[in-house]
């Protein structure tokens, strides 16, 4: 059983939503990114998104382009972002880290080498936002060799046959996008997701997750009654965006705690 699958599964039997923040590697400066790491794990994720800065991406909106562009400007690819999870291994051995990101740094290196190095790193998780599960089949066979769960995306226009595709490939959790769109977009319309999710629901036993458009206590709550984890990208990124140096973890802090609050009163 992976990381990933195991704190589910605790969750599980407590009755709890679990909550994963996302931030970018590498912003506002790499020197902060392992201390917000362990700053989002002390204020209650059981998870963490860690985005790969890329420059070219399709899924994000405004405010995580710009994360990636302060990312990108201090020279952060993916050999650093493993480093900083290398780094983060050596004091918590036990909060799954999903990298989240684009094929193309994947296929630079190479799908096996990847997945040499992230298992090296010690990454429990996958989110490529642009590889079809009909056409990474090798990919998802070599990161389960090295029990690093794929993890990958339904939209609410994903139709039924393609979810039974998806839900196949994948491992951990899906990831459900709330809302038609990119990153920060829009609002929730609760009602929606929660008859999308009872929809998948009926097509994998696996966890769903739920993120895009999650930005406030409220939407966090009314999202942790219907899903299996809520996550919190955008809003967590606009935090950092608005800190200095000196109040950047205690920003971001109080977010958890309320968002942490949120969730586990669901």
């Amino acid at each position: 059983m992976s990381r990933i699958q195991s704190v589910f599964a605790t969750l599980k039997q407590q009755g709890k939503t679990a909550l994963i923040p996302y931030i970018t590697a590498g912003d506002p400066h790499p020197k902060h990114t392992v201390n917000l790491l362990h700053t989002l794990v002390k204020h209650g994720a059981d998870m963490i998104e860690l985005g790969v800065p890329f420059s070219d991406p399709m899924a994000d909106g405004p405010i995580i382009q710009r994360a990636s562009e302060r990312a990108l400007a201090h020279k952060v690819g993916l050999t650093a972002v493993l480093a900083m999870v290398k780094e983060f291994r050596q004091t918590n051995q036990t909060t799954p880290i999903i990298l989240m990101g684009y094929a193309n740094p994947i296929e630079a290196i190479g799908a096996i080498a990847f997945a040499d190095r992230a298992k090296a790193a010690d990454v429990d998780g996958v989110i490529t936002v642009d590889y079809p599960p009909e056409e990474c089949g090798e990919f998802v066979k070599e990161l389960r060799a090295r029990d690093i769960d794929p993890v990958f995306l339904l939209s609410p226009t994903t139709e039924p046959k393609r979810i039974d595709l998806i839900v196949n490939q994948a491992s951990g959790f899906v990831y459900y996008v709330s809302l038609k769109g990119v990153t920060g977009a829009a609002n929730l319309d609760i009602v929606e997701v929660a008859n999308r999710v009872a929809s998948i629901r009926q097509q994998t036993s696996l966890p769903i997750g739920v993120g895009f458009g999650i930005r406030d206590a409220a939407t966090a709550k009314a999202t942790a009654a219907i899903a299996d984890a809520v996550v919190v990208g955008s809003r967590m990124v606009q935090v950092i965006e608005a800190s200095t140096d000196e109040n950047l973890l205690s920003n971001v802090a109080k977010l958890m705690d309320e968002l942490k609050t949120a969730v586990d009163a669901a």
